[in-house]
């Protein structure tokens, strides 16, 4: 059955997932480092996971579960490209989709990005989240779920 992961502590577009996810009948699960607020459906469960002084806690229990067709949300782009090595989908909270094909020029723009702000010549971050952010999210989550369930089982 298809499950939607969400790399959780500061998403977004949590209640779009919701929304989205219950129209479908799919189970959510969120991963964070601290409890959360979460509704009381028996498909949306929530993962605290300690803190143990590694970084990537919550990334590593979703690559633990995650399978073939399920959806991860996440900002963090390393965790997509884990995903999508074990044949998930990943896309961000403002509706950027990562394929296979496109995860490798996102990792180098990450790179990039990360040695400009290293050396001060990039200071600010991302622009706010925005209203189109949270449509582009939602089209986009619609459109991977529907082409899933199309997919011809493996």
């Amino acid at each position: 059955m298809l499950h939607i992961y969400v790399d959780a502590d500061s998403c977004p577009v949590k209640d779009e997932v919701y929304k989205v996810a219950k129209r479908y009948g799919l189970e959510v699960t969120l991963v964070a480092a601290s409890w959360l607020r979460v509704p009381t459906e028996q498909w949306i469960h929530l993962e605290v996971v300690k803190e143990t002084g590694e970084l990537d806690v919550a990334d590593d229990l979703i690559v633990e579960r995650i399978g073939p067709g399920d959806i991860v949300v996440s900002e963090d782009i390393i965790l997509a490209s884990r995903c999508l090595e074990k044949d998930a989908r990943a896309l961000n909270p403002r509706g950027r989709v990562f394929t296979p094909a496109s995860i490798g020029e996102a990792l180098a723009t990450r790179e990039l990005m990360a040695d400009l702000r290293e050396m001060g010549t990039i200071t600010g971050g991302q622009a706010p989240f925005a209203k189109t952010d949270r449509s582009k999210f939602l089209q986009e989550l619609d459109q991977i779920i529907n082409a899933v369930k199309r997919a011809p089982p493996t």
